[in-house]
């Protein structure tokens, strides 16, 4: 298939792009310069320079497609409006031929927090991510698409991505000070089980579909700041931090790491035969992967 890639550089579409490759595909990735147009190029991808809102570009790069996986985001205040611009103008570009297929990026954490979280569990998003669901629907409901939705859980692998917070945080009483009390587990999942899923979805999943990126591991933020006390030489000792201070400390964004969520993403192994197979963030972080440099 003929897909157009966005994020191509980014920690979930590096390796996105990498399956997509490996899968047979051909990937045109949309980046914002020429640093990162050399850098796809040297991996076999074809670069086009510019920018997701740029609604004329997108909408042509989707017209010449037969698939666009968006794994790309602002990351800031704009992103709420510059997704729904992309989605917009990806489905113009489709123009309702019935075979585009169009997979994009959500999250967990807009399921708010669940001991066992599905596809199907009721949306409570923490402020964060709010935005989210207005776009998600609107998508997943489109006509003249395939419009499948990834919902990730805390991705890691290669000492990158959420989980190097806990490395970073403050060293206290002699312990490793925690993100919140250490009593909330996150779903995880590693970035390249992740990325297979998303070349299973964009092969064989079904219209309107969602799928979470859970590989089945759910640790404590305290098993995870125990793993790293001992990675950094303080024996295990974790200090739990008050849930406000963690939010005074790092604003919404703390308040959705402290949401206590569990999954196993048992949809994506059912419908899609998806298999994660690395090792978990906690053999990750034993392993030595998330050591400081």
């Amino acid at each position: 298939m003929e897909i157009l890639l966005t994020g191509a550089t980014g920690y979930i579409g590096s390796a996105v792009r990498s399956a997509l490759v490996a899968g047979g595909h051909t990937v045109t990735a949309l980046v914002r310069g020429e640093a990162a147009a050399e850098r796809v190029a040297g991996a076999g991808v074809q670069p086009v320079i510019g920018d997701m809102r740029d609604a004329e570009l997108v909408r042509g790069l989707a017209g010449k497609s037969d698939g666009v996986v968006h794994a790309a985001s602002p990351g800031d205040a704009t992103s709420a409006d510059a997704e729904a611009e992309f989605a917009d103008a990806v489905l113009a570009g489709f123009g309702g031929r019935d075979n585009g297929v169009f997979v994009r990026t959500g999250g967990v954490w807009v399921h708010g927090a669940g001991t066992a979280i599905t596809e199907d569990t009721p949306r409570d998003a923490p402020p964060l991510v709010a935005w989210r669901e207005a776009i998600d629907r609107r998508v997943l409901a489109a006509s003249g698409v395939r419009a499948v939705l990834i919902e990730p859980g805390v991705v890691y692998g290669h000492g990158g991505g959420i989980p190097r917070l806990v490395f970073a945080a403050e060293r206290m009483r002699g312990g490793l000070t925690l993100i919140g009390d250490g009593s909330q587990h996150w779903v995880t999942v590693h970035v390249d089980d992740l990325a297979g899923l998303y070349v299973a979805a964009l092969e064989r999943a079904g219209h309107g579909e969602t799928f979470l990126g859970a590989g089945g591991a759910n640790p404590t933020t305290r098993e995870l700041g125990e793993a790293a006390s001992r990675r950094l030489g303080l024996g295990g000792r974790v200090v739990p931090e008050d849930p406000a201070a963690t939010v005074e400390r790092l604003g919404e964004f703390g308040r959705a790491l402290l949401l206590d969520q569990q999954a196993d993403g048992g949809k994506a192994r059912r419908v899609l035969g998806w298999r994660p197979s690395r090792p978990s963030l906690l053999d990750e972080i034993a392993a030595g992967g998330y050591d400081p440099a």
